[in-house]
């Protein structure tokens, strides 16, 4: 392998939307520096499992269901 051409990995300190500080390597920025994170595992929908739920913005659910509540669905 080649000498000199790689990034430094070195660790970093990573602070989730909870507060909690992890210790990780990284590429990132420079050695003992904090990354804020936005979006973390605990609160984004595709990795906590997704339980949103649909919501009816401008009636389109209701428009739909009355239009066909006739059928017996």
């Amino acid at each position: 392998m080649r000498k000199d051409i790689h990034p430094d990995y070195h660790p970093i300190e990573v602070k989730m939307t909870n507060g909690d500080m992890l210790q990780m390597r990284s590429t990132w920025g420079s050695e003992g520096a904090t990354l804020s994170l936005d979006i973390d595992p605990s609160v984004h929908p595709a990795w906590n499992g997704g339980s949103s739920r649909l919501l009816d913005t401008g009636g389109r659910v209701s428009k739909f269901k009355k239009k066909y509540e006739g059928l017996g669905f």
